[in-house]
């Protein structure tokens, strides 16, 4: 199977840096964070815990795009479909954007409140963790899924210093979605990991038990979505916008069964993407009504 491979760099700085992390996926994460905050703030959390909030989201997930790509410096250049990134940012210059990104985390974790603080290494620690999970277990998509869940139970903690069990279904559910579109997305890459030594299910399973085991995980998310809304209280208006998760989850698998890369990059970002922005706009609407 070919893979896509990725265009030139751009000649802006930012631009660059920007693609490196792929800032654009970070609508994929945080609004699960901003929906499990709404319900626990009873969708009024103060303006200051919400923008610590955004900022914790915004700085974790850098550094932990940081932490990968500088993880996999060597690997990803011998990849067709990656071996552009080495050259929008230097590693000297990336090792010193991790550290800025992580103590800015630690720093804006504890300002929210004790427990936040004292938990926030932990945080690093997991979401570190994933990007080394490929060289010893065929399990990475769920430690990348787990990497994620963290997001919604930081944001429960912001807001009440304690974790409770809608945090923990909605983060059950976000390993399913995740794990199921990792399971996708690294079907672009089956050749080359195979070849090189890097574990994946989709290595270990070919593609085709993958994409089946990618559509269970949905499922099961789907239903971690019904099953949060009704731990939390939530009301007609969520349970009405779920079928619109799962239209979105359908055009994913159907674009994914095609094994057409391009249909497969542009059904991860639209479907992914859809199906955040469903979520907290269901969640804010029936908190604010």
């Amino acid at each position: 199977m070919a893979s896509e491979i990725e265009p030139p760099a751009p000649s802006n700085a930012i631009a660059r840096f920007l693609r490196l992390i792929r800032f654009s996926h970070t609508i994929f994460a945080l609004p699960f964070a901003l929906g499990a905050l709404l319900v626990a703030a009873n969708g009024r959390p103060s303006v200051r815990t919400l923008l610590l909030v955004l900022a914790c989201m915004i700085l974790a997930r850098t550094a932990a795009m940081l932490f990968n790509r500088l993880s996999d410096w060597s690997l990803d250049q011998k990849n067709p479909r990656t071996a552009n990134r080495h050259r929008l940012l230097d590693q000297p210059a990336g090792w010193a954007l991790l550290a800025i990104s992580a103590i800015g985390f630690l720093i804006v974790s504890a300002a929210i409140n004790e427990t936040t603080g004292l938990l926030a290494p932990v945080a690093l620690v997991i979401i570190f963790f994933y990007s080394l999970t490929k060289r010893f277990t065929s399990a990475t998509h769920f430690f990348l899924g787990f990497a994620l869940a963290v997001a919604p139970a930081g944001a429960w903690i912001a807001q009440t210093g304690r974790l409770d069990l809608p945090p923990l279904i909605l983060g059950a559910g976000v390993v399913c979605w995740v794990a199921g579109f990792d399971l996708i997305y690294a079907t672009q890459d089956v050749d080359f990991d195979r070849r090189e030594g890097v574990r994946s299910l989709v290595v270990r399973l070919g593609v085709a038990q993958s994409l089946r085991l990618a559509q269970w995980l949905h499922f099961f998310m789907f239903l971690a979505l019904i099953a949060f809304g009704f731990i939390a209280r939530l009301g007609t208006i969520y349970y009405a916008a779920m079928p619109l998760v799962a239209a979105a989850l359908f055009y994913e698998h159907r674009s994914a069964r095609k094994l057409d890369l391009a249909g497969i990059n542009r059904a991860f970002f639209q479907s992914n993407a859809f199906v955040s922005a469903i979520f907290i706009a269901a969640v804010a609407v029936d908190r604010w009504r």
